[in-house]
C-alpha cells in the first residue's frame, strides 16, 4: 500500500479542520439529504436537473469528508523551534525585504492544509517557504520565480 502523505500544521489548523469535518458530518450532509428528497418530488429523475445538482453536492460533500478526514488522520502538528530563534522554519512568522530597496514582507509558514496567502500563511511547499527555511535574520536568499530570480533579505523571524 502507498505511503500516507503527512500534512503538516498548526494545532490551530487541526482544530479547524476538525470543526469543518463536524460541520460537514453533521449539518452539511442532511442539508444535501432535504435537497434530494425534495428534488426527487420534480417527477423524472431522469431529467430532473435538480436531483443531478443535489446528488453532484452530495459527491462533493462526501468526498471533503473522506480528505478532512485524511488530512486529519496524518496530521503532523508544527512545533515552535525555540532552539532555534532566528532561524526560518515552520509555524514560524518571517519578515523580508526584496532587494535592493523593496518593501518588506510578512508570511508565516505552515502546512499546505492551512495555507491561506489572503491571511499571510504561505505552505512550506511554495517556492518562497522553501527558500527561505532554514535560513536566518540577516541572510540574503534567492528565490526563484517565473518572472525571475527575487533577491530577498530576512529582516525578522518570530
Amino acid at each position: 500500500m502507498a505511503e500516507e502523505k503527512s500534512f503538516y500544521m498548526t494545532e490551530e489548523g487541526k482544530k479547524k479542520l476538525e470543526e469543518e469535518l463536524e460541520y460537514l458530518k453533521t449539518e452539511r450532509r442532511q442539508e444535501v439529504v432535504e435537497r434530494i428528497k425534495i428534488a426527487r418530488g420534480f417527477g423524472d429523475l431522469s431529467e430532473n436537473s435538480e436531483y443531478d445538482a443535489a446528488k453532484d453536492e452530495q459527491a462533493f460533500v462526501e468526498s471533503r469528508i473522506v480528505q478532512v478526514e485524511n488530512m486529519i488522520r496524518n496530521a503532523v502538528i508544527i512545533e515552535n523551534d525555540t532552539d532555534n530563534p532566528d532561524v526560518v522554519s515552520l509555524g514560524k512568522t518571517v519578515t523580508f525585504q526584496e532587494l535592493p530597496d523593496g518593501d518588506e514582507e510578512s508570511y508565516t509558514i505552515v502546512g499546505s492544509a492551512e495555507a491561506d496567502p489572503f491571511e499571510g500563511k504561505i505552505s512550506n511547499d511554495s517556492p518562497i517557504a522553501k527558500s527561505l527555511l532554514g535560513h536566518s535574520i540577516g541572510e540574503e536568499v534567492v528565490v526563484p520565480t517565473p518572472g525571475g530570480d527575487l533577491n530577498v533579505k530576512i529582516i525578522n523571524v518570530e
